[in-house]
């Protein structure tokens, strides 16, 4: 590699871990509080973002699903065509948006509302459509992208994934989770010998 693909490849670690560590002043008990008590009590949970928070957004339905939340991913291009079918009163949708603005998602917060879904918004702009219109708000916090145009979606896919994790964190603990219900239903890979042995 050239001298400055291998500064700029060991400067990443640093900009993420930063991120990551500068989040923690942003967390605030009383929002994620909100938020883990409408995620507890909800019958089905869906999420939707683009682009990169779309993918991030897949991996949060998992993580719910990995601790017996009911919850699957909503592509926004199918959400207008019948997808948000899938949800119904009392629900929970998890919208992520780093600027708040992503036009795909203004309808189905739309949807949400006239339905009767709870959303739980995620982005750094707290007085964007998006979350305006949220039952909960969580302020997402990105210092900078680690490519040197500050544009790829890395830093700030970090960033969401940590919020999602700190989510299922809480999950576990709120709902009294145990490894033996995970056992059964992840009984594959290294994990799953491990828990079932």
């Amino acid at each position: 590699m050239k001298k400055e693909a291998i500064e700029m490849a060991k400067k990443a670690y640093l900009t993420e871990s930063e991120c990551i560590l500068k989040m923690l002043d942003y967390f605030d008990e009383e929002v994620y509080s909100k938020a883990v008590e409408l995620l507890k009590n909800a019958p089905r949970i869906a999420a939707a973002g683009c682009g990169h928070s779309g993918i991030m957004c897949q991996h949060f339905t998992h993580l719910m699903c990995c601790i017996e939340r009911p919850a699957r991913f909503i592509s926004p291009a199918e959400a207008v065509h019948g997808g948000t079918g899938y949800l119904q009163e009392g629900d929970v949708m998890v919208l992520a948006s780093r600027g708040g603005k992503t036009q795909e998602l203004v309808p189905i917060l739309d949807i949400c509302k006239k339905k009767g879904v709870k959303v739980i918004t995620i982005t750094e702009n707290t007085e964007s459509p998006l979350a305006r219109g949220a039952d909960v708000v969580i302020k997402q916090y990105v210092n900078k992208e680690t490519d040197k145009y500050n544009c790829q979606g890395t830093t700030s896919s970090v960033s969401l994934a940590v919020i999602f994790h700190v989510l299922q964190t809480a999950l576990i603990e709120e709902t009294d989770f145990r490894n033996e219900s995970f056992a059964i239903v992840h009984p594959s890979g290294a994990v799953g010998e491990r828990l079932n042995k």
